[in-house]
C-alpha cells in the first residue's frame, strides 16, 4: 500500500456538516498529490462509514483511520468493513489501531493492558472470514513495546504528537521495513504569538491526557513543559508554525530521521474545512 510521502490528518474531514463539501474537499486533495488522507477516531461513531466517504470521493490516496480505538470498535466489525471496503474500492484502506488509555477499557468492561489487548485484537483481525492483511493495518505506538508489536504485526505505526527525535528512536526500533507515519500538526501563520495560541487551542486537551504526557515527558520534555496547554518550548518542537518554507524543513526533519510519510493537520482559528492551508501547503503533497 503506497501511501507516498507525505498525507493530510483532519478531523474536519469526519465532523463537518456538509457531506457534499466533505466530498469536494477530499477530491481536490487528491488531485493536489497527497499521498493519503487521515481521518482520527474521534470517541467512537461509524469510522468505516466516514472513510468510505472518502473513499468514494478519491481515486488515488489511501484512507488511513488514525486511528479507531480497539475499545471502541469490535474486531469483527472492523474486519468485515475493512474487507467491503477493499472490493467496492481496491486496497486504499489503512485501517489504524490505538488502544486508547484505561478509561476506554474500563468504559469497555475490559482491563488495560495495552499489549495483551492489542495482541488480541489483533488475532481476530488475523482469523476473520476474510483477514485484514497485516500490511493494511497499523498501531498507534508510542512506546518501545508497541512499536515492537507494530513492526512485527501490522504495517507499521503512526505516532502522534512527537518530534524527528522521536522519529529517529521509533525508526531504530523498527528497522528499515515498516511503515513509520508520524503525525505532525501544523500551523499557517507566521505570528508566533498567534501562531501559538492556535496551536494550543487544539494541543492542549491532548497534552492533559495521562498516555500522551507520559509520552512528552519520555521524549525529554518537563512538567512545566506540560503546564498551561505546553510551554512556547513545547509547542514549536511538536507544532511547525510559519510559511510553507519553515513547515517543509519540520516534513523534511522527520523524513530526514526515518519516516516513511506525514501526516499534516493544519490546524486553523476557524471553523469549517480548513482548505485554504490545505491550498498553502499543497507544494508539500508528495
Amino acid at each position: 500500500m503506497d501511501v507516498r510521502k507525505t498525507g493530510i490528518w483532519s478531523p474536519e474531514l469526519r465532523l463537518h456538516h456538509d457531506p457534499v463539501e466533505i466530498h469536494e474537499a477530499a477530491a481536490e486533495l487528491d488531485q493536489q498529490g497527497w499521498g493519503s488522507l487521515w481521518i482520527p477516531g474521534l470517541g467512537g461513531g461509524d469510522i468505516l462509514g466516514d472513510a468510505e466517504r472518502l473513499l468514494r470521493a478519491t481515486e488515488n490516496a489511501v484512507v488511513a483511520a488514525g486511528v479507531l480505538s480497539i475499545w471502541r470498535h469490535p474486531a469483527p466489525e472492523m474486519a468485515a468493513g475493512h474487507a467491503r471496503l477493499a472490493r467496492e474500492y481496491g486496497h486504499r484502506m489503512l485501517l489504524g489501531l490505538g488502544v486508547s488509555d484505561a478509561a476506554a477499557a474500563r468504559g469497555a468492561g475490559g482491563t488495560y493492558r495495552p499489549l495483551a489487548a492489542l495482541g488480541g485484537y489483533l488475532d481476530v483481525l488475523d482469523a476473520a472470514e476474510e483477514p485484514v492483511p497485516a500490511e493494511e493495518r497499523l498501531i498507534a505506538a508510542m512506546g518501545p513495546k508497541l512499536t515492537a508489536l507494530a513492526g512485527r504485526r501490522s504495517a507499521g505505526t503512526h505516532p502522534f504528537l512527537v518530534t524527528p527525535e522521536f522519529t529517529a528512536g521509533a525508526r531504530a526500533l523498527l528497522g528499515t521495513g515498516p511503515l513509520l507515519a508520524p503525525y505532525q500538526a501544523v500551523v499557517v501563520d507566521t505570528d508566533p504569538t498567534r501562531a501559538r495560541a492556535t496551536a494550543r487551542g487544539f494541543l492542549a486537551p491532548f497534552i492533559g491526557m495521562g498516555h500522551y504526557a507520559s509520552s512528552l515527558l519520555r521524549q525529554g520534555f518537563t512538567e512545566e513543559d506540560l503546564a498551561d496547554g505546553g510551554s512556547d518550548h513545547l509547542i514549536d518542537a511538536v507544532v511547525a508554525w510559519g510559511d510553507i518554507d519553515t513547515i517543509g524543513k519540520r516534513v523534511k526533519a522527520h523524513h530526514d530521521a526515518g519516516a516513511t510519510h506525514v501526516a499534516l493537520h493544519a490546524i486553523s482559528r476557524g471553523k469549517g474545512l480548513p482548505l485554504t492551508d490545505w491550498r498553502h501547503l499543497a507544494p508539500l503533497a508528495a
